[in-house]
């Protein structure tokens, strides 16, 4: 005879059992269910493009301020280009003992700005007239330059030399050169924003230049 414990125990035993199977099957798809829809994948953020162009416009403090507050530049770099020696320094540089020339990488998105637009920006913060120098430094590593980076660089490059020169503005040739570009150097870390981190001593030297004064003449009170 089953005493009354185990009979309760056989019918805890009987409706677990009917609850495992009811949960079971309830999982099971049956013929005619729709099937879940997949979860619908996220849209990836397109990289930025980034895309490069190199000027020389004499002293690379004074050719960051341009460029940096232009919507759509990532950053600019003061730098050597164009020259013999690897690696130079800014004494060799400044000494113009290596061929090279001050200049300044831009890094800029092509999607939010075009390198028509830097050129425009380039040809309003230099004096295109000067050879071997700009404004108060005299030295070809104070020349003034476009170098290109690509066949489409260097006709926009030229393009715009041609209009500027055919615009009459000038009475004398352009004389800032046009060349395909060669490694680019970085300048040495204190180079790097100084007219941020030296403000006085930037506006200092920019003013006893002349630099805003001679460009002034060149392109009006909003050429820069």
């Amino acid at each position: 005879m089953i005493s009354l414990p185990q009979r309760l125990s056989c019918a805890v035993a009987a409706i677990g059992g009917l609850l495992l199977l009811v949960t079971t099957t309830a999982c099971i798809a049956r013929p005619g269910d729709a099937p879940r829809p997949a979860p619908a994948p996220t849209a990836a953020e397109p990289a930025p493009r980034t895309a490069v162009a190199i000027f020389a416009g004499g002293c690379f403090w004074c050719m960051e301020p341009p460029f940096d507050k232009l919507s759509g530049v990532i950053s600019t770099t003061s730098g050597y280009i164009g020259g013999r020696v690897p690696n130079p320094t800014y004494e060799q540089v400044s000494a113009g003992r290596t061929g090279h020339a001050e200049a300044v990488q831009v890094k800029y998105d092509p999607a939010r700005i075009g390198y028509t637009r830097l050129l425009e920006v380039f040809w309003r913060n230099i004096d295109p007239l000067a050879v071997d120098r700009q404004f108060c430094d005299v030295g070809d590593q104070y020349r003034s330059a476009i170098f290109t980076l690509g066949a489409e660089q260097q006709r926009l490059a030229e393009a715009s030399k041609r209009a500027l020169q055919a615009a009459g503005r000038f009475d004398r040739p352009i004389a800032t050169q046009i060349v395909a570009a060669s490694r680019f150097y970085p300048a040495e870390r204190y180079h790097q924003d100084y007219y941020k981190k030296n403000p006085v001593r930037y506006r200092f030297y920019r003013f006893n230049c002349g630099r805003d004064q001679r460009l002034e003449e060149l392109w009006g009170k909003s050429g820069t």
